[in-house]
């Protein structure tokens, strides 16, 4: 793992290190535009499989960051991109949104409930007992179950929404198969991103805001790992774990580089 002023090519999460609650965090916009001008290759990333790369941009920008879709990777684009060089062409069944549809549809993948190759369980807010129904009954009969991300609750303004983990749990206890977790701890879908910007971990950092899945999954991929406490972390939440990141820092903004001070010496 290189130092950090040696990494060439920048991952990064989104929730928690660039925005909370709809809000830029301090020095996110500025990083950012660093990037951007520097030409440095970079990746935001997050597990929400909801929403398309187009609808994050979006989103981004009404906080007051402009970040480009083709410069965001999803849980649902990784587990597309994973699929796809399993079994090109191949067939689904899914449960979720436009994030996992698009990303599958757009791998080349067919929507069918008609013995598919797989059952993909990722992030909806309208999971149906019918459609839990039919992927138990079609994980029973053989298809491969895979889930875009393992995150059991996701946040709500009212508290926590039962997510993935937490329906795949379900689908889990009823057929006795565990899923195959694309998204964040598992390192492929930093490897999937490396990969899409021609990244290499020798040179690559990733920052992120959990040690669970950030950090953990970083230091298995091989980067240089950066946690933030702009997130969910505190310094008991980090000893709790038998492992560290590189760099602990307060925010984003500590990574903006400082302007060069002008000297009077020949």
């Amino acid at each position: 793992m290189a130092p950090r002023d040696e990494i060439e090519c920048w991952l990064t999460d989104m929730d928690g290190v660039l925005v909370h609650e709809n809000h830029a965090l301090p020095g996110a916009g500025e990083l950012l535009q660093q990037w951007t001008d520097t030409g440095t290759p970079f990746l935001v990333l997050t597990n929400n499989s909801i929403f398309t790369p187009r609808d994050l941009s979006a989103r981004l920008r009404s906080s007051g960051l402009n970040v480009p879709e083709e410069r965001i990777w999803t849980s649902a684009l990784a587990t597309a991109d994973f699929l796809q060089s399993q079994m090109p062409g191949g067939t689904a069944f899914v449960i979720g949104e436009a994030g996992i549809t698009t990303a599958l549809h757009e791998a080349g993948f067919i929507m069918t409930e008609n013995d598919p190759d797989y059952v993909v369980v990722g992030e909806t807010r309208n999971y149906s007992f019918e459609a839990i129904t039919k992927a138990i009954r079609l994980i029973s009969k053989g298809a491969r179950f895979i889930a875009t991300n393992p995150d059991a609750t996701g946040p709500s303004a009212d508290g926590p929404l039962p997510a993935t983990g937490a329906i795949a749990a379900l689908i889990t206890k009823a057929t006795g198969r565990e899923p195959y977790v694309v998204g964040k701890p598992n390192p492929m879908m930093f490897r999937s991103a490396m990969n899409k910007i021609g990244a290499h971990s020798e040179n690559t950092g990733m920052i992120g805001d959990r040690m669970d899945t950030d950090i953990v999954a970083g230091i298995e991929a091989g980067l240089h790992t950066i946690l933030v406490m702009t997130g969910i972390s505190d310094e008991a939440e980090i000893n709790r774990y038998p492992f560290r990141p590189d760099e602990i820092l307060s925010g984003v903004h500590e990574l903006v580089a400082k302007e060069p001070i002008e000297s009077d010496e020949i």
